[in-house]
């Protein structure tokens, strides 16, 4: 059985295709590759197969309908490819950023669900409208085809209500819902899972703070198995300090700016999205650039890192006050998974809950860098958010297979 996943952006298309063996769990990628720059010039399609094998195609894609059909062209290529037809395909699984309060899990998709998905594009303009997009491309190819939606939000929704209101009066939440949603949902449940498992516990009995930190990043909190606080809030610039996005203001410095500034709001918008974060700290916004001008001496990259790791700390301090305890640690995604020296940063305050860091298990990058007698287990685990996709995909699709029988 195959599930082909699809990651939707606006001028990109990310793929994975899986092969799934029935009642083993085991999911194979067989391909994975990108369509890039659609409507836009200089197009390309790019995928690689399992064994290395390449294929690269260049020309105009027009639209997110012909970027669908390139990448199922590229799947079935003769030499290349990895389907023998597009009967060969069981599923199509998406990533969905935002699913509001209307999504607690992933769903089978149906045009109830592709009219909340748009209902919910004014809490994330960038990100609904092109997931939607590729939706509706595979059913004008594939209109028989189930497809499935993954929500980012949906993990999120087990907060409770003094973690996911804010102080503003009702009527913005019950007129406009604004609220703390939580974004990277499919991330931080996977890690926290395949944390437990290492750990050899079940996951209703941790306490876990899962670190995402990529160019985006954010913190969970995790008790009884579920998600009860999250660093992101009503939109993914909320929390720690990331790549080009500020984290964490005074609501009214954006207010400040626009009357001192003359401002406009996509002009803040910009400063605290894209001008923002390390990027307006240091010029750089990589965590790899950033630790080699570090090295060279630049103090605005070292103060750039001081402010990122100290951003976390705080996150990682305050969960495991609102836990009444933590028990694992675990970091993942780009800078999460790769910077051992970041890791160590964060991790060295935490020495009065009893965690203790083994430096070469962590400079390694080993599942487990904290010492066998660290009262806290501190844990690198690689993110796998296209198999979550995978998973709820086939589980979905089988849940109603088998109704059928």
């Amino acid at each position: 059985m195959k599930i082909l996943v699809i990651n939707s952006g606006s001028s990109s298309i990310k793929y994975q295709l899986f092969e799934v063996t029935d009642g083993n769990d085991e999911y194979e990628v067989l391909a994975r590759g990108q369509a890039d720059r659609i409507g836009i010039t200089g197009s390309t399609l790019e995928q690689k197969r399992s064994d290395g094998a390449k294929l690269h195609r260049y020309g105009e894609i027009k639209d997110h309908k012909q970027a669908i059909n390139g990448i199922l062209e590229m799947l079935q290529d003769s030499e290349k490819g990895v389907l023998q037809s597009l009967d060969d395909l069981w599923g199509v699984g998406h990533r969905v950023v935002h699913g509001g309060e209307d999504f607690t899990r992933s769903v089978r998709i149906n045009k109830a669900v592709v009219k909340a998905i748009r209902k919910n594009a004014d809490l994330a303009p960038l990100h609904n409208p092109p997931n939607l997009m590729g939706i509706q491309a595979v059913y004008e190819i594939l209109p028989d085809i189930p497809q499935v939606a993954v929500f980012d939000t949906a993990i999120h929704q087990t907060m409770p209500r003094k973690a996911y209101m804010y102080g503003l009066p009702r009527e913005q939440y019950k007129n406009y819902r604004i609220r703390r949603y939580g974004f990277h949902g499919t991330s931080h449940g996977y890690v926290a899972g395949q944390a437990a498992e290492a750990l050899g516990r079940p996951l209703r009995d941790l306490k876990i703070i899962t670190c995402h930190l990529g160019n985006g990043g954010s913190i969970t909190a995790f008790e009884d198995g579920k998600s009860i606080d999250t660093s992101m809030g009503f939109t993914p610039l909320a929390g720690i300090v990331m790549g080009t996005r500020s984290g964490d203001l005074d609501p009214y410095i954006p207010l400040h700016m626009m009357e001192n500034e003359g401002l406009s709001v996509s002009q803040v918008s910009a400063i605290m999205n894209k001008q923002g974060g390390l990027l307006g700290i240091c010029g750089r916004r990589d965590m790899r650039d950033i630790r080699s001008a570090v090295v060279e001496g630049d103090r605005e990259a070292a103060e750039a890192v001081e402010m990122y790791v100290y951003s976390i700390q705080k996150y990682i301090g305050a969960y495991a006050a609102a836990m009444n305890g933590v028990d694992a640690i675990v970091f993942t995604a780009g800078v999460g998974e790769n910077e051992h020296h970041i890791r160590a940063s964060v991790l060295e305050n935490f020495g009065f809950l009893g965690l203790k860091v083994d430096v070469e298990a962590n400079r390694n990058h080993e599942t487990v860098i904290t010492t066998e007698d660290s009262a806290v287990a501190g844990l690198v685990i690689h993110t796998d958010e296209e198999l979550v996709i995978a998973r709820d995909t086939y589980r979905l699709i089988s849940e109603v297979e088998s109704e059928k029988v």
